[in-house]
């Protein structure tokens, strides 16, 4: 449900100006290490903690100045999001337009690569804010704000008024929602739409939200597409190969199979090239280029199981990446939200860990050991010969080496699994 952290009122100014009020008070005493009046949501008080930590200035931030033009549009034609600006616009116009306010859209740094809106509204709020193109407004840059935490945590997100870290920002509220790639669940950017305090509306959050699911489901839709190309170039191909092959686009999707049952997706490595490749799913591939994607042979040694080193890095606070090594090769794939969670339990865990345990680890419920079977189920196909079970556990003989952030309250902070709060503590 959408709703603002305390109630603005509608009715008349006096209510908005004590709402503000109290936010400010809430603010105040919190930064300074005091019993607040009242408690800030728990994801505005994880932020101004990280604000805290990494020492921005709450009333300035931090500027880290404007993208060049050259690697402003770099970034513009380097993202599917720029596609889907029509969509985007056409959902939010009624807001961005007669509200008032403007409509942003970022990529996953926090880096602004289009802006819309009434003109007025364009030029008011890009003088007094600073969403001008190529601006950052990632967390670190400006502390507590919808774009920046958004993409922290990860989920949608409304920030009103005083919640926001850096006090110039208070007249203020933004909703913001992230965009995902549906191939891949990597984090592509957000959509935000911000204006006067004043005149936000508590469902701006909710429109924002169905816009950004909308936009996700065009890019499903022309990826499937793409899917169905590779499948009429490549079905008729595979028909005359003999032994195990599939045709996969460039996230893994399979289009066509031969001579094994049908995986819905073929984990590939970050970095795909032609030629001889270890998959820990499949053993030692060759691989071959196709247009709109790759052929992968499978080789007569089967399944690889000598990996000896796991590299997990959860160092960043997105992109997590587990780098796999052995005798056969070495493969490096990124994590989604749940498995790096999944994979920092283990790499703590040494010993292994029940199904009920890894559910209570990642949320506070033993019971929910359906949910870590199956994400298991799904690591494992992707981890042959590094992962075991009963317990689950890293398989003998392999060395794991854990990378974390150098500052605790960086260590998977999209994550609320109680595993790894009491690990950022």
């Amino acid at each position: 449900m959408t709703h603002f952290p305390i109630q603005v009122g509608r009715r008349d100014a006096m209510d908005a100006r004590a709402s503000a009020h109290l936010l400010a008070s809430v603010r105040e005493a919190t930064l300074a290490g005091d019993v607040p009046p009242k408690p800030p949501r728990p994801v505005i008080g994880a932020s101004w903690t990280r604000a805290l930590s990494r020492g921005l200035d709450p009333d300035t931030g931090r500027n880290d100045g404007l993208l060049g033009t050259d690697e402003l549009e770099y970034r513009r034609q380097s993202t599917p999001l720029g596609g889907l600006l029509p969509l985007l616009r056409d959902g939010l116009h009624a807001v961005a337009d007669v509200a008032g306010h403007i409509m942003i859209v970022t990529d996953p740094e926090g880096r602004v690569l289009w802006r819309d809106g009434s003109l007025a509204s364009r030029k008011s709020l890009a003088d007094r804010l600073g969403f001008a193109e190529g601006a950052s407004w990632a967390e670190d840059a400006v502390g507590t704000n919808a774009i920046g935490t958004a993409l922290v945590t990860g989920t949608p997100l409304q920030v009103h008024s005083a919640e926001h870290f850096v006090r110039s920002l208070h007249g203020w509220t933004c909703a913001a929602a992230p965009l995902r790639d549906p191939r891949d669940g990597r984090l592509l950017g957000v959509v935000n739409v911000t204006g006067p305090a004043s005149t936000a509306h508590p469902a701006n959050l909710s429109l924002v939200s169905a816009v950004a699911r909308v936009a996700e489901g065009e890019l499903r839709a022309r990826h499937w597409a793409a899917v169905e190309r590779l499948r009429s170039v490549a079905a008729p191909l595979l028909a005359r190969m003999e032994g195990q092959a599939l045709a996969v686009d460039p996230n893994g999707w399979v289009a066509a199979v031969v001579g094994m049952a049908p995986p819905d997706r073929l984990q590939l490595p970050a970095a795909v090239s032609a030629g001889q490749m270890w998959l820990p799913s499949l053993g030692l591939c060759s691989v071959e280029p196709l247009p709109g994607g790759w052929l992968v042979r499978l080789g007569s040694r089967g399944r690889a199981s000598g990996a000896s080193q796991v590299v997990l890095d959860v160092s960043r606070p997105r992109n997590w990446m587990v780098t796999v090594s052995g005798a056969a090769g070495s493969w490096a794939q990124q994590l989604s939200p749940r498995h790096a969670e999944l994979l920092f339990v283990l790499a703590v865990h040494r010993g292994g860990r029940t199904a009920a345990e890894l559910a209570a680890d990642l949320f506070g419920d033993p019971s929910r050991t359906v949910t870590v079977r199956a994400e298991l189920s799904r690591l494992r196909r992707n981890l042959a010969g590094v992962l075991a079970h009963r317990p689950y556990r890293f398989a003998d003989g392999v060395n794991v080496e854990l990378v974390r952030p150098h500052l605790p309250l960086d260590l998977l902070p999209h994550s609320l699994a109680p595993a790894v709060l009491a690990a950022r503590r």
